[in-house]
């Protein structure tokens, strides 16, 4: 019998296969330097990491990991975008820029999933802006919403390609609505009855509900479960109702589930919401930070810390103190000199994955 030899093909080096080579590229870190290096390595490598195609994965890869690139800081006349990160992964200020009409009234409402959401007032209208892209979407605020409009934007679970806007509206101080925009469907959901919010806080996300801060005395927490799309209101820790509505701040507890930020004097208290084994859930304080023993601020100092936003994916607020803003992560208690300011405005920390290129927008 004759032994024929089989011959076949021999297989491409692991680098030539394009599929291979994108899902090692795809496991790169999601800063903004990534991918312009890899691009340096030959004309195939910057071809897959320009590949329009390729960014949208590489962005929904990394959705849940985002750094924090660095806030959106409305000084009452402009928004202006402060970058966060050290060259050569920080981004110009001008590549996020907003130019605006001087006669214009806006107000940002928050940021999630790299999307940014802004009131504009003049035209009573929602814009939902991806920094990265540059694409913008505008809502009109559905009739009925009230006078003061407070909302939140994110991308459902799994699909980076639509997003929803959750929006909870104020006709006085003790009558609310909400309703929901999904940009799959390009429609607004029936208006629902709601409570009335604190509209300077942003809404936190945590699992698959939004919360909010709900006004009046005592105060207490506007949940909205997006699988089940409805309302309904939480207790507050009850030490938290001598606490002016300023000195507080929903959070993700750490190891998950919702916490509760209190601010007294230079003291952070950590509150969580536990349910215990018969299902009744009640808020146990966790830790305590000393600001003026973590910070290098002078506590003999007449002005007292002031909280300024919360980014909630790298779990860590910012604070305003005499000696500037810092960003502290509330886990490690690792934190930075963010800005230096002595005065104080709102801060909307902007997470999300950016790919090289230019964006700009008007409003």
């Amino acid at each position: 019998m004759t032994l024929r030899r089989l011959s076949c093909s021999p297989a491409a080096p692991p680098l030539e296969d394009d599929n291979l080579l994108a899902e090692i590229l795809l496991r790169l870190p999601p800063l903004p330097s990534s991918l312009p290096r890899a691009s340096a390595v030959s004309r195939r490598w910057r071809s897959l990491a320009s590949d329009p195609r390729f960014s949208r994965r590489f962005r929904a890869h990394h959705r849940r990991n985002s750094p924090h690139l660095g806030c959106f800081v409305n000084d009452f006349r402009n928004v202006l975008f402060q970058p966060a990160l050290q060259a050569p992964n920080r981004i110009p200020p001008c590549r996020f820029a907003l130019p605006i009409d001087q006669d214009d009234h806006f107000r940002p409402l928050g940021c999630r999933h790299g999307l940014v959401l802004i009131l504009h007032l003049s035209r009573n209208q929602l814009l939902v802006w991806e920094p990265v892209t540059g694409d913008q979407y505008r809502l009109d605020i559905p009739p009925g919403s009230g006078d003061t409009v407070s909302a939140a934007v994110l991308r459902p679970a799994g699909d980076g390609r639509y997003f929803q806007v959750v929006l909870i509206g104020t006709n006085g101080m003790h009558l609310g609505c909400a309703s929901v925009y999904s940009s799959e469907t390009g429609l607004w959901g029936n208006l629902t009855t709601a409570p009335c919010v604190y509209p300077g806080m942003p809404a936190v996300m945590v699992g698959d509900s939004l919360y909010w801060v709900v006004v009046g005395r005592p105060f207490g927490i506007l949940e909205f479960d997006l699988g089940v799309g409805g309302p309904c209101i939480i207790p507050m820790p009850e030490d938290s109702n001598a606490v002016e509505i300023c000195d507080m701040w929903l959070i993700r507890a750490e190891g998950g589930g919702l916490g509760f930020l209190v601010l007294s004097g230079f003291s952070l208290q950590l509150w969580k919401r536990q349910t215990n084994c018969d299902g009744v859930a009640s808020w146990v304080l966790g830790r305590t930070i000393a600001l003026d023993k973590l910070l290098p601020i002078n506590s003999d100092d007449e002005h007292i810390p002031l909280i300024l936003g919360y980014a909630e994916d790298n779990n860590a607020v910012f604070v305003w103190t005499s000696s500037g803003v810092f960003m502290v992560r509330l886990e490690s208690l690792q934190f930075q000199k963010f800005f230096e300011s002595e005065y104080w405005y709102k801060y909307y920390p902007f997470e999300g994955v950016y790919t090289a290129g230019t964006s700009s927008v008007r409003i």
